[in-house]
C-alpha cells in the first residue's frame, strides 16, 4: 500500500465530478448493482439528481470517486457521511459499479484507503455500515478488515419474493489499529 493518503497500489480516491455522472447513471440501470447497493425500489436516475448529490457537500460528508491508477477509469464510489463530530462517529458506504470489476481486490483496497482516511485524517473513533445478508462478498470483506457484526435488522427487505436481513457492522479505532 502506498503511503499517499489517496492512493493505493491499483486505485486512487478523487473528487466526483460532472464527467462521472454518465458512468454512474449506467450503474443505476443495472439491477445487480442496485440490489447490492440500495434497499430502495430500483429506478433509473437522472443526471440532475447526481449533479445535486455531487455538489451537496458539507463538513459531515466525504465522498470519493474510486479510479484505476493506470487508466483513470471510474470504477466505484466510497462515502463517509453522517459524521457526528462530538462523538467522532460516522457511516461508510461503498460501491463498485460494473460487475467486471468485482472480485478483483478493488473493494479491499478502496475500503482500506477510506479507513486510513477516516481514522488518520478525520480522527474518527467509530465507523459503521449496513449490508444485506445476501451480499456475501461484502460481508466477507468487512469482516476481513476488522468490522464486527453488531446487530441484525430482521427480514428488512424483500427481493424476488424472499425476505432478507440487513446487518449492522461497526469498526472502532483501536480495532482498526490492531489489524
Amino acid at each position: 500500500m502506498s503511503n499517499q493518503l489517496f492512493e493505493g497500489e491499483q486505485l486512487k480516491l478523487r473528487a466526483l465530478n460532472d464527467s462521472d455522472i454518465p458512468t454512474i447513471l449506467k450503474w443505476y440501470e443495472n439491477a445487480d448493482f442496485l440490489n447490492f447497493f440500495s434497499a430502495e425500489a430500483a429506478i433509473p436516475k437522472q443526471a440532475h439528481e447526481f449533479k445535486k448529490w455531487t455538489e451537496a457537500s458539507n463538513s459531515n460528508e466525504f465522498r470519493f470517486a474510486v479510479r484505476l491508477k493506470e487508466t483513470d477509469e471510474l470504477i466505484g464510489m466510497i462515502e463517509i457521511d453522517g459524521v457526528l463530530w462530538n462523538h467522532r462517529t460516522a457511516w461508510i458506504s461503498m460501491a463498485i459499479g460494473d460487475k467486471e470489476n468485482w472480485s478483483k481486490g478493488y473493494g479491499t483496497e478502496m475500503l482500506t484507503l477510506a479507513l486510513r482516511y477516516a481514522f488518520s485524517e478525520l480522527n474518527l473513533y467509530r465507523l459503521q455500515l449496513t449490508v444485506f445478508e445476501f451480499n456475501e462478498r461484502a460481508v466477507a470483506l468487512y469482516e476481513k478488515l476488522g468490522f464486527k457484526q453488531e446487530g441484525t435488522y430482521r427480514e428488512f427487505l424483500e427481493r424476488e419474493g424472499k425476505r432478507y436481513d440487513m446487518f449492522l457492522y461497526g469498526l472502532l479505532r483501536h480495532e482498526y489499529h490492531a489489524r
